[in-house]
């Protein structure tokens, strides 16, 4: 019942702001959006809290810089992520992929943001897309998010990091503050069911730039997969299965591969028809 009651309030609440955000979006400026969903993400931790019984510990943020632009590498296994994300800071921009701009609402709220949308399938269009609105995020001297694995991840679980996160470093020249949480064993991925209990999202060390792509992805990884097994409730294990723990899903490259290879054949095809 409490799961039904929270989910039936999160899409309601959901819904409502996404309107206002598109009305804000048409105004000049970003702060009446940001202010908007600074709102947004108090209003869901309060039903987090009352309606789904979810307590959230947010820790670390002494580790996070306080000037200039910084990258926040977060773990991902649930909606709820981007919302305590989000309520962490008052002008937060995110790289996110293109599968939210079938929503034609969150489509204009996130131009509006500066967000990087990236595609699924990644490859060099990807990358130039990524470089280009990063520029401008930098300029600005704003925080920006990104989820490197690039998919929700089953609680206890992860994908092999994307390395579009060390290219994204190297072009804000700026630390990568890697971010743990078990916020999935509560809320996991789009699941219906939520289980009451606490969770824990925490801040770690920055990993300054300058360092190889393979040093750098094999430290973000571990920083991030160590802490957030370590912050996993194994006395309320909600959502968790503990046979998962430190499993991989390795379907996802393969998938990423051929979508990626399906997108460069329809584009020669089509080239090739003109």
């Amino acid at each position: 019942m409490r799961s039904t009651l929270f989910n039936l309030f999160f899409y309601s609440v959901t819904a409502l702001y996404a309107l206002i955000g598109v009305l804000f979006s048409l105004v000049p400026g970003r702060a009446l959006l940001m202010g908007s969903l600074r709102r947004y993400t108090k209003v869901i931790r309060w039903g987090m809290r009352v309606i789904a019984g979810i307590t959230v510990e947010v820790t670390g943020h002494e580790r996070v810089p306080a000037d200039g632009p910084v990258i926040l590498a977060a773990k991902h296994q649930s909606y709820g992520d981007g919302v305590i994300m989000f309520h962490q800071f008052d002008d937060l921009s995110f790289v996110t992929g293109d599968h939210l701009e079938k929503f034609w609402l969150i489509k204009v709220i996130l131009a509006k943001m500066n967000a990087v949308v990236v595609e699924s399938c990644g490859g060099a269009a990807t990358r130039a897309r990524m470089a280009e609105t990063s520029r401008v995020v930098r300029e600005q001297g704003r925080r920006i998010l990104i989820y490197p694995e690039g998919h929700l991840s089953q609680v206890g679980t992860h994908h092999p990091y994307k390395k579009g996160i060390w290219h994204l470093q190297e072009d804000f020249g700026c630390p990568v503050v890697p971010v743990a949480t078990n916020l999935g064993q509560r809320w996991n991925q789009t699941d219906w069911i939520k289980h009451p209990g606490r969770a824990h999202v925490e801040f770690l060390e920055p990993i300054p730039p300058g360092l190889g792509k393979d040093e750098f992805m094999d430290l973000l990884q571990a920083r991030i997969e160590t802490r957030s097994i370590e912050l996993l409730d194994l006395d309320n294990p909600g959502a968790l299965n503990p046979a998962d723990i430190g499993q991989v899903a390795l379907n996802s490259v393969a998938q990423a591969r051929e979508a990626r290879k399906a997108s460069q054949t329809d584009a020669h095809n089509k080239e090739n028809a003109a």
